[in-house]
């Protein structure tokens, strides 16, 4: 009886403490969306309150604004194209790291994690002064190439601690049937490492979706501004139009959300991969 009511109040406090973490994520989206519907006096005036009318002022001004789909569609570009660079070679590291024991293979391994632990921001002198030597300032190359190579180390670390749990008699049956190494990496392999590429893809998604210091840094044309800086002009030194912010915000939200629902079911199975034995 004594363990049955202390289980009970566990689940109690767990599902206390879900309900405050659900809560602490859910609120300021849903505090986003009602300020999106609000006059610019209302946001000052009861920032946190429910609007006084359905203020479509915001969106109208988001949507009439030039520029915001352009912004839009370089941040889908650079994140789309960083995100498939990145698994690409991510993939292809992480199959030798794993199936191979050779001379330095640890140490390359560890050399990624090491990548993985450094902050890219720290080389930021050094990467502008590589962008510019390629020619590579104010375009959206440079975005892209910095992206995939800030995110390629967790990846490999990531992928190779799940390659390497692949048993090898599907490698030695496929080789007998005459396949080779990038046979067996694509044809094999891959499909298995799904979770674990919805686990790397969602993880990097959001931060290079997300990331403003590096287009702030290496962005000068309007043309190739992405999100995050296209909806900084919002905010200006002496006035913000809140509205039109909370807005676009929230316009700027459903790419990762629809991503997220989209590759939640190979996520949560990568997420527990291995928890289970058997």
């Amino acid at each position: 009886m004594v363990q049955g009511k202390n289980a009970k109040l566990m689940n109690v406090f767990v599902y206390a403490l879900l309900c405050v973490a659900s809560f602490i994520v859910i609120y300021p989206l849903f505090l986003m969306i009602v300020t999106s519907f609000k006059t610019n006096m209302e946001v000052l005036v009861n920032p946190f309150g429910l609007p006084a009318g359905l203020n479509l002022e915001g969106y109208r001004t988001v949507f009439e604004l030039g520029g915001f789909f352009t912004y839009f569609r370089n941040s889908i570009v650079v994140t789309g194209i960083s995100l498939f660079l990145m698994l690409l070679v991510a993939i292809m590291a992480s199959y030798p790291l794993s199936r191979y024991k050779f001379f330095g293979n640890r140490w390359i391994y560890f050399y990624f994690i090491i990548g993985a632990m450094l902050p890219t921001r720290l080389a930021t002198v050094n990467i502008f002064e590589v962008i510019s030597t390629l020619g590579m300032f104010d375009t959206l190359f440079a975005l892209i190439a910095i992206y995939t190579a800030m995110t390629i180390p967790i990846a490999v670390f990531i992928l190779t601690g799940f390659m390497a749990e692949f048993p090898s008699e599907l490698e030695e049956s496929a080789r007998m049937d005459g396949a080779g190494d990038s046979r067996i990496l694509f044809s094999i392999w891959v499909p298995l490492l799904r979770p674990a590429i919805a686990t790397v893809a969602i993880y990097n998604f959001i931060p290079i979706w997300n990331e403003f210091f590096f287009p702030l840094v290496f962005i000068n044309s309007d043309q190739w501004a992405t999100l995050p800086l296209g909806i900084s002009q919002f905010f200006g030194q002496y006035q913000s139009d809140w509205p039109t912010a909370f807005a676009a915000l929230t316009v700027a939200v459903v790419p990762p959300l629809l991503f997220y629902l989209f590759a939640s079911k190979h996520f949560i199975r990568g997420l527990t991969a291995g928890a289970i034995k058997g």
